[in-house]
């Protein structure tokens, strides 16, 4: 099994609703952030990956797909270790992006409940870091946001990419990836406050494991 589909969008991007829409065209199981929560081995592996050590194999092992951060941290490597493998960036509205993190991972809250974990410590080493930890200097940040989706544009094929606004719906995103179109709605899920809940109960899970 090997990946055949690169998310280059980085989180808020409609990364979630993507996976599912991937995996229900056939192109799972996909990887997302999601996923680092559920494996206590996932985070020192992206960090490894942050100072130069990537496995890739193993990171992926299992799945045939990739979306949101970590992963789209690394857009550019998997590009080159996954020749054959079609790349999606997914995008929105600079501003709502924006609004949209400090709801979310950004948030003091949110940043404040995984101190000291290892997932913290992934998510500065290869997020945090990226954005030079302003988590909320906005004009930093949409310029961060902007200059990502400018080079994913400029390094990546046209024919190999695919530039995607989940507003689209099924109808780019089956012709660029030559599958029919279901007949069931686009995926829509992981609203801010989805967001939140969900990371609010992966951490209630993780510190309860821990303390087993």
């Amino acid at each position: 099994m090997s990946i055949r589909v690169i998310g280059a969008g980085v989180g808020r991007t409609g990364t979630l609703s993507l996976k599912a829409a991937l995996e229900q065209l056939g192109f799972g199981p996909c990887y997302h952030m999601v996923e680092v929560f559920k494996d206590a081995e996932a985070p020192s592996r992206w960090i490894d990956a942050a100072d130069g050590k990537p496995d890739w194999e193993r990171i992926f092992q299992g799945f045939e797909s990739t979306v949101d951060w970590p992963g789209a941290a690394f857009w550019r490597e998997l590009a080159a270790h996954y020749p054959d493998a079609k790349v999606i960036l997914t995008v929105r509205d600079p501003e709502s992006w924006f609004a949209s993190t400090q709801a979310t991972f950004f948030s003091p809250e949110m940043r404040a409940r995984g101190a000291g974990s290892p997932f913290r410590a992934m998510f500065d080493k290869v997020i945090s870091d990226s954005v030079q930890g302003k988590h909320h200097d906005r004009e930093h940040l949409i310029a961060f946001f902007n200059a990502h989706n400018a080079a994913v544009r400029e390094a990546i094929p046209a024919e190999r990419l695919l530039e995607f606004d989940a507003r689209q719906g099924w109808a780019p995103l089956c012709a660029f990836l030559g599958v029919p179109i279901p007949e069931t709605p686009y995926p829509k899920s992981n609203s801010s406050e989805e967001f939140v809940a969900r990371a609010e109960a992966m951490a209630r899970e993780r510190e309860a494991a821990e303390k087993d």
